[in-house]
């Protein structure tokens, strides 16, 4: 067992939709920088300047890398008492949120994420330390969730 993990709770991994949620935007971007660097390169007539281009596609690579390593490691579990957010592979993090520490729970999905159908949770508490975010989460999955934090949160409050 790793330092992260916990007996108690299932740990639920993120959709690997949001791989491609993360990807389309890079792919863009890196996409326009090779455009660009092409054009420069065919611009000027010095062939020795499309290194710029292979950089480019070499650093975009590496960036799709780090995607799939950061969405694969994202996950989160529902304890009895808490929420816990894991992330990163590098840099480990794991993130508890106690429920009757929430103040509210948000659900967002913009249009990318809206065609993907995942959302991102976001908890809310009276400290902004401990606030968290689950993204790629399946669209019903996250109303469903939002609805399950939001009672739990009610009733750990309730008994304050």
């Amino acid at each position: 067992m790793s330092w992260y993990e916990n007996a108690a709770a299932p740990w639920v991994p993120v959709s690997r939709r949001l791989i491609t949620a993360r990807l389309v935007p890079a792919g863009i971007v890196f996409g326009l920088l090779v455009l660009a660097s092409l054009v420069v390169a065919l611009a000027v007539g010095e062939p020795w300047l499309l290194l710029l281009s292979v950089a480019v596609l070499a650093i975009g690579a590496w960036v799709a890398w780090v995607i799939v390593r950061q969405v694969t490691a994202h996950a989160w579990a529902e304890g009895e008492d808490d929420l816990l957010v894991r992330k990163g592979r590098m840099f480990r993090s794991v993130t508890v949120v106690p429920y009757g520490r929430m103040q509210f729970v948000d659900v967002k999905a913009g249009p990318l994420d809206r065609a993907l159908g995942i959302a991102t949770v976001q908890l809310h508490t009276a400290s902004p330390g401990t606030d968290a975010s689950i993204a790629g989460v399946p669209a019903e999955e996250a109303a469903r969730l939002r609805d399950r934090l939001t009672t739990r949160g009610e009733a750990r409050l309730a008994g304050l």
